[in-house]
């Protein structure tokens, strides 16, 4: 139902999560800015560890808690769904469902509701930033040209649009311009109110650049939690290193340490990939499109 519903309102539609997936899934996200840009690396450390809101909970009351969450949220989204089954002009209730498929991970269905809601309602600053950052969770965390021009267009609507210069910010980070997203990331914390609650996905961006240890590793995850993401990685690029692996692997190497912001690394792997696959440019296709995303290669 859920897939001929966005076809009607004009775009296709992800597939529903499967039961049993991690906890991350159906958990209450701390900010927006912490959902995405946690990278969907980490998405298989939160399944390790249990969701980051629930840290002394025991495994079966972890369990036990999500599917409560998870009943909540199916519900609503197929109240929502119903309605906008008899109702598809209505570009509120896209607005409304859009949010509830990335909290319970239906990202590409989230693309195609605010993709909705946009042509439905018209722009305005929230709602592209909304829709950018579908876009970059969507995409793993990188911020492709689609989303940097959703961003970009958010801010001249309203310049003091704090989700799309954040991810600006990062996108000039995956860029390599660090002094750009420097300067972007300190101009946010000047402006921010002392509790605001993006302000630690900012301030573990700008200690990142400055070469010291983020206070807490990645956004929503503790330091276990991120040095588990880290050897994660580090892992996949062994094994790569050592056995070989299929393009989608190697994309997969490239894109970790693209969206961990370590730019150097991932040229790295782009070029131990190229090495690896051979001149084919349709086996190489793969890995490419990754490093055009990551705006590694033009």
């Amino acid at each position: 139902a859920a897939r001929g519903l966005l076809r009607a309102s004009g775009g296709g539609a992800g597939d529903a999560p499967a039961g049993g997936e991690p906890t991350l899934r159906h958990r209450r996200a701390a900010s927006a800015f912490a959902l995405s840009t946690v990278p969907l690396l980490a998405l298989l450390v939160y399944g390790l560890f249990g969701s980051p809101d629930l840290p002394g909970q025991p495994q079966a009351a972890r369990v036990a808690a999500a599917r409560g969450e998870a009943g909540d949220l199916a519900g609503a989204v197929a109240r929502i769904e119903a309605h906008l089954a008899r109702s598809p002009d209505d570009g509120r209730g896209w607005e409304v469902l859009a949010p509830v498929y990335l909290r319970v991970g239906r990202t590409d269905d989230a693309v195609k509701a605010y993709e909705a809601a946009l042509r439905l309602l018209g722009d305005n600053a929230v709602r592209l930033s909304d829709y950018g950052e579908a876009v970059v969770t969507a995409g793993d965390g990188v911020v492709s040209d689609k989303a940097r021009a959703a961003f970009e267009k958010a801010l001249g609507l309203d310049p003091k649009a704090v989700k799309a210069r954040f991810y600006l910010a990062r996108a000039a980070e995956q860029d390599g311009d660090r002094t750009l997203a420097r300067t972007r990331y300190a101009e946010i914390e000047a402006s921010s109110p002392p509790d605001a609650p993006w302000l630690p996905a900012v301030r573990n961006s700008l200690a990142r650049l400055d070469g010291r240890t983020p206070p807490a590793g990645p956004p929503g995850l503790s330091e276990e939690q991120a040095s588990a993401v880290r050897g994660m990685v580090e892992g996949l690029d062994r094994r790569l290193a050592g056995q070989g692996g299929s393009p989608e692997e190697w994309g997969r190497l490239v894109r970790a340490y693209a969206v961990m912001g370590d730019r150097p690394r991932a040229q790295d792997a782009l070029a131990r990939a190229r090495a690896a696959l051979g001149p084919d440019p349709a086996r190489l296709a793969p890995v490419e499109d990754v490093a055009r995303e990551a705006g590694l290669v033009p």
